[in-house]
């Protein structure tokens, strides 16, 4: 077996450290979704939208429902 030495200095830096099998860190590769950064007007309105959503939520104007079929 082999010993794997990291300084405590640099793992408080990063925040952590994980430790996973290759066969477990490439299950969590393929479930991913890809991160989108928007920039410009698409940010905007994607602000704009999310903070009427939370009104809308927060107003008490939402629904849940059990499945997207419940839309009608």
């Amino acid at each position: 077996m082999n010993t794997i030495t990291i300084q405590k200095a640099k793992i408080e830096k990063q925040s952590g450290i994980v430790i996973l099998p290759v066969r477990e860190y490439e299950k969590l590769i393929a479930k991913s979704a890809p991160t989108y950064y928007l920039t410009g007007k698409e940010a905007e309105k994607l602000d704009k939208l999310a903070e009427e959503g939370i009104k809308e939520y927060k107003s008490g104007k939402t629904i849940k429902i059990r499945s997207l079929a419940n839309l009608d």
